[in-house]
């Protein structure tokens, strides 16, 4: 495959820091140059609809953009490129690059070029399995692309609770694993998905399930938890709702899960320790309306419908009080939590938000 029919391109090869989120290439975009990662990491995407496609993540070392050089078929990007996070790359221009080819032994530039095909075939088939990524749904048989399905969550959590349960260590009343132990199990022996380790890893630490904390080497690799059986129990969680009945399938909003969280704060502040417990809707109301946040007595309509609580009752000076299944609500709740970032994830990388 020869490379001498492509055209220099003058843009200039150097240093660039992209932060995050910042595109650097879009998909169908002329392909110029290519990137080595210094620093940070990088995501791999196609564009679905109004969502994506993850494919990959790419970090210090490794190399984005060089096919668009080697596939003169394809002088355009074949995917997308984001920052994850503030990331440097040391950025070298086709026409650079391009100048280092035309030194290499002729032997050697094509031993390069032959990987270079290859990677490039197999690139493709990866992507295509990738973008036919479908879900299901209960009226039409096939939905749309769906990035975590619950059996990811099911494994995610089975391995993260069994790693925890066999190296974690006790310290400051939290259990800690090292990365590197997950990781291996992860990847290792059970070959999980990079993209949604990481995706699954950021939803764990958005919802306070882990902490990260820094290791000897003052690197950003132990896990901590205050509460390992979580995990078993939003693990019991996902697999029922996977083999139950859709409609009888434990569904709660948004709001109304914010307002089951604000309910729960409220009953244990009062220091409730029974099954059952009287919650002041009113009060809960009020807590929102200073937030500026929309929430009405109609959000509680879904976790009623669960029998997490029952119906709201109307009292003197229009007090509004709710009777709540206050430990069943309280084991509940961040597997619902769980649940709905899960639900958010998956909305937007179909596009569905």
């Amino acid at each position: 495959m020869s490379t001498t029919a492509r055209k220099p391109v003058a843009k200039k090869s150097g240093m660039r820091t992209f932060k995050a989120g910042e595109i650097i290439f879009n998909q169908n975009d002329p392909a110029d140059s290519l990137y080595i990662i210094q620093t940070g990491q990088i995501r791999l995407y196609i564009p679905k609809g109004r969502g994506f496609v993850d494919l990959a993540i790419l970090r210090s070392g490794e190399v984005i953009g060089e096919m668009g050089y080697f596939d003169e078929k394809a002088n355009r990007r074949s995917c997308s490129a984001s920052a994850l996070v503030t990331t440097e790359v040391i950025e070298i221009s086709y026409n650079a690059f391009g100048k280092t080819m035309a030194g290499l032994n002729p032997w050697f530039k094509t031993i390069i070029n032959t990987l270079a095909d290859r990677l490039r075939k197999t690139n493709t088939k990866v992507k295509e399995l990738e973008s036919n990524s479908v879900g299901r749904n209960s009226e039409s048989g096939v939905g749309s692309y769906v990035f975590f399905h619950s059996t990811d969550i099911i494994r995610f959590l089975s391995t993260l609770y069994l790693v925890f349960k066999s190296h974690g260590e006790l310290k400051d009343n939290k259990m800690e694993i090292h990365m590197n132990k997950l990781k291996f199990y992860m990847f290792d022996i059970y070959s999980f998905s990079e993209v949604k380790y990481e995706e699954f890893m950021r939803i764990c630490t958005d919802l306070n399930s882990i902490e990260i904390a820094n290791d000897p080497d003052g690197l950003p690799k132990l896990i901590r938890t205050s509460n390992v059986d979580q995990f078993r129990q939003m693990l019991v969680f996902f697999n029922t709702q996977r083999i139950t009945d859709d409609a009888k399938k434990i569904k709660i909003s948004k709001r109304c899960e914010l307002m089951l969280g604000a309910i729960l704060r409220q009953l244990a502040k009062a220091g409730l320790d029974k099954e059952k417990g009287q919650a002041n809707i009113n009060a809960v109301l009020a807590e929102f309306k200073e937030q500026n946040v929309i929430i009405s007595d109609e959000d509680i309509r879904d976790a009623v419908t669960c029998k997490l609580c029952e119906d709201i009752l109307v009292g003197d000076g229009n007090q509004l009080t709710s009777v709540v299944h206050y430990s069943k609500l309280k084991k509940l709740y961040p597997s619902i939590r769980m649940m709905n970032a899960v639900k958010k994830v998956n909305d937007e990388k179909s596009g569905n938000n």
